[in-house]
Formats: structure tokens, C-alpha cells, sequence
């Protein structure tokens, strides 16, 4: 175990350097230290055996959040009362059993963000997880239920917070220069109920609800999107994008969209996409983590042409590099609905974009599984190393991404010179 004396300058050079979690051990407080994650996140912590010889483990706070200095006194207190034959670890447990739901919510997001909640697969939940349900929490669960005690929920609330959500009582402008409203509706509400089941759920995992109170608790029916573009309209896209094109719209974010809907990546996925991970030489991109983990993801020639035409910036690592500074650029889905209002399409998102990749896959022949594979769903059935060997199904993709590039440029093709002027 790395020991040093720990000040500001030790913490900020320490790491977890590729470990699940790291430990640096104050030199001079015994059983004091921080903890490090992967992700950067560092947490002082206090390790002590009770009475009892038992080995117990509690978090002062976050580094950032409180200083190297209080973090060192909060060691001291905690290690004061142990000496004196308390156990702190005890303490907070027993405070923590009278958490109102709002405080239960901050305990979920603190430690889930330490690294102390699992998710999928016995893995820490990931940060873009943690920013939605902490939306989800401040919006909607904490000005609903906030103030009542977590042991004492029943079914009948929790299942009317979801309707209040669904009914809008909680809609509101957003903040942040979003625009926009957060207007709630069935699927947030629904959103809402399974995030706060998961926060009791763990609450009770970890020993601080003696049973889960609302489970049971019955989540609203939502109607699953499965929009996708029809053959004439992935012309009529085409078309409005060579418009577009003429007229001054983003280059990037056009690029974007044409990427994704020959992919039939996620968003994030094609929008975020690093140079690093596209191996043109082998027809896949490797990405090092999506919605299911790391994946490798096959790519076709058309898409390729899309990725190796971008503009590489310097100190940008990015395929589709912001404007400014060195992240990804954040506005294609404001050019889709531009171009969509040009086309004359309704009703469609960026996601609609996969489903259509996935519509003309199964148009062309191709089974579920092999699109389950090419759209990288999870599945027991379907696992990276057949991507990897498969060439069957690197030609699904070839030929799925070349139908939809035949159809998008034939709309462009129908653009009369008129419009284009």
C-alpha cells in the first residue's frame, strides 16, 4: 500500500493508474487516507477497527468538495471516538435508517459516484447514468417526495409521484441555456419511479432500509419509440441535406447525421467518435465504452469515407471536433431537425437514425441476430469475437450502409439547380 503525507500536492499527483480503485495512506495519521477512482475521483477516507476487532471503513468527504486540511481534522475526530471505544461507521449507519428521501437521493449519488454502488454487471455505474438520475432527482423526486422518510413510503406514493410527473406538476423551465421546458409525460414519469426504486433498492442493500417500502409499486406503460425513415423519405433526408449543404448549414454537423444514419451508431456514439478507435485497414471501430461496455463495431465503406473526410484539428482527438476547445461538437441534433423541417419529415430524432439502419437491414434479408450484432445490443448470443472473425457479418454492414447511401444520394441527385441557388 503506497504511503506518503498527505497534502494537496500528493493528492493531486495521485492515481488509481489503472486499477479499479486506489489507496494512499497518510504517513503520519494512522488509518487515514484518499481513495481514487478511475475516473478521477478522489475521496479521503478513515480505516479503523471497533471494540470488537472488526475492520470498518467510512468516507469523510470528497477532495474539491472539502480541503486536505478539514479532511485531516475529520480523521482526528473520527479516530478520537474510536480510541474512546465508539464505532463512527455505527453512528452514521444509525442516522443514515432516519434519511428522508431527498437525503437518501444525495447518499445514492455520492457513494454511487465513489465507486460504492454497483451497477450492470457488478461494475460502477457510470457517470452519464449518474447525471440523468440526478436530473431525474431534482426535478421530479425531491420536489414530490423530498421531505418524507425513506422507511416510510408506501406503494400509493411513490405511484403518484409518477402520475403527478406524467400530469406535468413538476414541469419547468430548464436552466443552464438548454431552453426548453422539462415538461414530464409517461416516459419520464416511468423513468422517475424505476430510479427511485433502484435508490431504495440499494438503500436496502447496504443495510439502511430494513425492507425495500414501495416494492411492487407498478411503472406506467410507455409506448416504445420505433420510429424509423421510410425508403422515401431517407431520399427526401438526402435531398434536404445536399440543400442544406448549399445554404450554409454546418458542415460538421451534416457530416454527423450522414455518419449515423449509415452506422446506425448511438448519438454519442458517432457524434463523439475518436480517431484513435477507427481502424479503416479492418473495416471496425473500437469503441472503449458504450451503453453495454466496450465494444467492436463494424463499419462500412460509405461511413468510412464520411470519418477519413473530416479535417483532423490539432490537439483534438475527436473524428467531429468542437469549435472551440478540444471535445466533440454538440449540435447535430439541431442541424437534424433543420434538415428534417426542410424534408418534410415528422416525428423523428437522431435515434430514429438507428432504427432506420436497422429497418433496412431487416428489408435486406439480414436476421435478428445479425442486426442485434451490427447495432451492438448485448446479447448471451453475440459476443465481440464473433465481430471480430465474422466477415458475413462485416458484409451485412457493407451492404445495409451502401442501401442507405444509394437512397440518400439519389434524393440529393433530385435537388433541381433551382433550389440550390
Amino acid at each position: 500500500m503506497p504511503t506518503a503525507k498527505i497534502n494537496k500536492r500528493s493528492v493531486d499527483a495521485f492515481s488509481a493508474d489503472g486499477q479499479a480503485q486506489a489507496v494512499l495512506w497518510d504517513s503520519e495519521i494512522r488509518g487515514f487516507g484518499v481513495r481514487a477512482l478511475p475516473s478521477g475521483l478522489k475521496t479521503f477516507i478513515v480505516q479503523y477497527r471497533n471494540a470488537e476487532g472488526i475492520k470498518r471503513r467510512i468516507n469523510l468527504g470528497r477532495y474539491g468538495v472539502i480541503t486536505v486540511e478539514r479532511a485531516r481534522d475529520l480523521a482526528k475526530i473520527k479516530l478520537g471516538e474510536v480510541a474512546a471505544g465508539d464505532d463512527p461507521a455505527v453512528a452514521v449507519h444509525e442516522a443514515r435508517k432516519g434519511m428522508t428521501v431527498a437525503q437518501m437521493c444525495d447518499w445514492y449519488l455520492t457513494e454511487a459516484r465513489a465507486g460504492n454502488i454497483l451497477g450492470r454487471k457488478n461494475r460502477p455505474i457510470k457517470e452519464s447514468s449518474l447525471k440523468m438520475d440526478e436530473s431525474r432527482i431534482n426535478t421530479h423526486i425531491k420536489p414530490l417526495l423530498g421531505k418524507r422518510h425513506a422507511k416510510h413510503l408506501t406503494i400509493a406514493e411513490v405511484e403518484q409521484m409518477q402520475s403527478d410527473v406524467r400530469d406535468g406538476k413538476t414541469a419547468k423551465v430548464r436552466g443552464g441555456g438548454r431552453g426548453g421546458k422539462a415538461a414530464g409525460g409517461p416516459g419520464v414519469a416511468a423513468r422517475c419511479l424505476g430510479t427511485l426504486q433502484a435508490i431504495l433498492g440499494h438503500a436496502k442493500h447496504k443495510g439502511l432500509l430494513a425492507e425495500h417500502p414501495t416494492r411492487g409499486a407498478k411503472k406506467l406503460a410507455t409506448n416504445k419509440k420505433t420510429r424509423r425513415l421510410s425508403s422515401v423519405e431517407i431520399g427526401a433526408l438526402g435531398k434536404a441535406m445536399a440543400y442544406a449543404e448549399r445554404n450554409g448549414e454546418n458542415l460538421t454537423a451534416l457530416a454527423v447525421v450522414r455518419l449515423l444514419v449509415l452506422t446506425g451508431f448511438r448519438r454519442e456514439e458517432g457524434q463523439a467518435m475518436k480517431r484513435a478507435w477507427v481502424h479503416a485497414e479492418g473495416g471496425f471501430v473500437a469503441f472503449p465504452d458504450t451503453k453495454t461496455d466496450a465494444q467492436v463495431r463494424a463499419i462500412g465503406p460509405e461511413a468510412l469515407r464520411v470519418v477519413l473526410a473530416q479535417v483532423e484539428v490539432a490537439g483534438n482527438p475527436h473524428v467531429f471536433p468542437s469549435l472551440t476547445g478540444a471535445g466533440p461538437y454538440q449540435a447535430s441534433s439541431a442541424c437534424f431537425i433543420r434538415v428534417c423541417r426542410l424534408a418534410g419529415i415528422e416525428g423523428a430524432t437522431l435515434h430514429t437514425l438507428r432504427h432506420t439502419f436497422a429497418s433496412i437491414a431487416g428489408e435486406l434479408g439480414f436476421t435478428e441476430l445479425t442486426i442485434r450484432a451490427m447495432l451492438g445490443h448485448a446479447s448471451q448470443n453475440v459476443t465481440q469475437d464473433y465481430i471480430h472473425i465474422d466477415e458475413a457479418l462485416k458484409l451485412a454492414v457493407r451492404r445495409t450502409s451502401d442501401e442507405i447511401a444509394r437512397l440518400l444520394d439519389e434524393g440529393a441527385a433530385g435537388l433541381r439547380p433551382s433550389l440550390a441557388a
